[in-house]
């Protein structure tokens, strides 16, 4: 059995572009895919803090430093610039390893530059 679990998440980063005629997927500064841990074209989860969107995508890279957050495609109905996102990226996991998971919480600024980057603890499991 697998369990889905959440390795990192990028905190409430904001809409810089949205491309209704790219491809699709969603670029993201190559800075904070090195900070998150988020590697280019794995499966990330958009949920948009402005309206409630949950969308589910590709990441690909941007230009490192330029702070790019861009919903390339269909979700560029759904999101649009200046809006607060948070990106969660995850991960198909044994149970074994779901006890030594540590998730990555990067925080940026207006400007989509990291300011902090914090671990949680290992996930605990119930004795019960």
């Amino acid at each position: 059995m697998l369990l889905r679990a959440c390795i990192s998440k990028i905190h409430r980063a904001t809409v810089t572009e949205a491309d209704l005629n790219y491809v699709g997927s969603i670029t993201i500064d190559q800075n904070l895919l090195d900070a998150s841990g988020i590697k280019p074209f794995q499966y990330v989860n958009v949920t948009n803090v402005s309206n409630g969107i949950f969308w589910q995508t590709y990441a690909i890279p941007g230009v490192p430093g330029k702070g790019d957050i861009c919903l390339n495609g269909p979700p560029a109905r759904h999101f649009q610039r200046g809006d607060k996102i948070i990106i969660l990226a995850e991960a198909w996991i044994t149970p074994e390893e779901f006890s030594n998971i540590v998730p990555v919480v990067v925080f940026v600024d207006d400007k989509n530059v990291v300011t902090s980057v914090e671990k949680h603890p290992p996930a605990q499991t119930s004795s019960h």
